[in-house]
């Protein structure tokens, strides 16, 4: 089987690697709005079905697609427009427990499959200054919430996480694992 991840992310790109695996980079543009109605927990996996639903597979191939949302207070988090709003949502985060939920979506000609990984994260109190720092230093502008957990937010601020440190990062690498393993899709050299 031929392995195709439809993501432009760096860090899906290299959890997916490390797993063992090779695999072409495909792009697929698909609306990823959804309806208001969704709760926090099945947003990521309605857009994560839909991106998948974009891309027409071929025989022996095999899509897979994913999409992380942040969330806390009942309040969806998505990726920052600018650093403005990137502070105001790390602000928002200081001190409390958000949820992290990525999807993944895995698609043959004649099969699909999603799942949801949820994550709870306690972020320590954080100073403007640190969200400041942060922000000027690591531009995370491409994460939803505002933040790599693998990078000085998650090593200086994250208190504790219940749940997969790596969906966070943004793949459920273990959830993905299984899941193409029942396709028979192995890392390299298995």
């Amino acid at each position: 089987m031929k392995l195709l991840l439809a993501s432009n992310s760096p860090r899906r790109k290299e959890l997916l690697s490390q797993l063992g695996y090779t695999f072409d980079v495909v792009k697929i543009n698909a609306d990823e709005s959804y309806p208001e109605d969704l709760k926090p927990s099945q947003i990521a996996e309605y857009v994560s079905e839909n991106k998948a639903e974009c891309f027409n597979v071929e025989e022996n191939e095999i899509l897979l697609t994913s999409d992380t949302i942040v969330a806390v207070d009942n309040k969806i988090l998505l990726k920052p427009k600018d650093e403005k709003e990137a502070f105001e949502m790390l602000k928002n985060l200081s001190g409390k427990t958000h949820q992290v939920f990525t999807a993944f979506t895995i698609k043959t000609k004649n099969f699909k499959t999603s799942k949801t990984s949820k994550t709870d994260v306690i972020f320590s109190p954080m100073t403007d200054e640190e969200i400041q720092f942060y922000i000027r230093h690591f531009k995370p502008l491409d994460k939803a919430g505002s933040y790599g957990i693998q990078e000085w937010m998650g090593m200086a601020k994250i208190k504790n996480i219940s749940g997969s440190f790596y969906a966070v990062m943004g793949l459920p690498v273990d959830l993905v694992y299984e899941e193409l393993k029942k396709q028979n899709c192995f890392p390299n050299n298995f």
